[in-house]
């Protein structure tokens, strides 16, 4: 697209809009690779300082990346997590057109952890821990520990190896999700984590726990993912609505 140089918009800006367009329509696939500043410059007519400041643009618009000797790419695209719809982070994955793929690490019953000692009913002793591997294109992404339990010990490795967890925990009888809570924070990858995910040791990991109870009010399971920030965040949906509603509550309350 010719550049308008009598246009109020910058030229910078229409190089980014150009480039925007042609990044979405994967002409730069499979490398990624945008052209050099100095091939852009002379695509466009222009000093390669305005080509900087288009790049600069989407850069910031999280579109490109600089890459220290190698030049500017498309930027990865980032997976993410709604947290307002109750869905599995398996599910999650595989709504967005990706491949994910689970690999059964850990399955065994063990005596209920020091740190879940309460979360279950009083008279619950152990439970079934499951440990998962999530990998995208073959890329580990995330680390799940599941505990659940102990019915949960009719499910097969098979099961474990390849379903999801909610459809898991759907399968068992008399077992029917009513909802779930979730928290987010983030911790330095221990050694023995890293090397599961193929990361440095003390490298930052996302960090999602989540309880889950049944719509007879029983806690049935609690899993820690830690996730790789890298190509991975999670969002939510707010309305003004719910606000007002809060308020408007809030004043009849009083």
């Amino acid at each position: 697209m010719p550049l308008v140089r009598e246009n109020m918009t910058s030229l910078y800006e229409q190089i980014a809009t150009t480039l925007r367009g042609e990044i979405e329509r994967g002409r730069f696939e499979p490398s990624g690779k945008l052209p050099s500043e100095a091939e852009l410059s002379e695509r466009f007519a222009v000093s390669r300082v305005t080509v900087r400041l288009a790049i600069g643009k989407l850069a910031t618009e999280k579109l490109v990346e600089r890459k220290q000797g190698k030049g500017t790419f498309v930027a990865t695209k980032r997976l993410r997590h709604p947290l307002d719809v109750l869905r599995g982070f398996y599910d999650s994955l595989a709504r967005q057109g990706a491949a994910p793929r689970m690999t059964l690490l850990q399955m065994e019953e063990r005596a209920v952890p020091e740190f879940l000692e309460g979360l279950f009913a009083a008279d619950v002793e152990s439970c079934i821990y499951i440990e998962r591997l999530h990998s995208v294109d073959d890329q580990p992404i995330a680390l799940a520990q599941t505990y659940m339990l102990p019915e949960a010990r009719v499910i097969s490795r098979d099961q474990a190896a390849g379903t999801p967890s909610y459809e898991m925990l759907e399968s068992l009888e008399g077992w029917h999700i009513e909802r779930a809570e979730m928290s987010i924070t983030a911790v330095a990858a221990s050694a023995g984590i890293a090397r599961k995910l193929g990361i440095a040791e003390a490298a930052p990991l996302l960090v999602m726990k989540r309880t889950t109870s049944l719509t007879d009010g029983r806690i049935c399971e609690s899993t820690v993912f830690l996730i790789r920030p890298e190509q991975y965040e999670f969002v939510v949906n707010s309305s003004m609505m719910a606000s007002w509603s809060d308020h408007a509550r809030s004043g009849i309350s009083k």
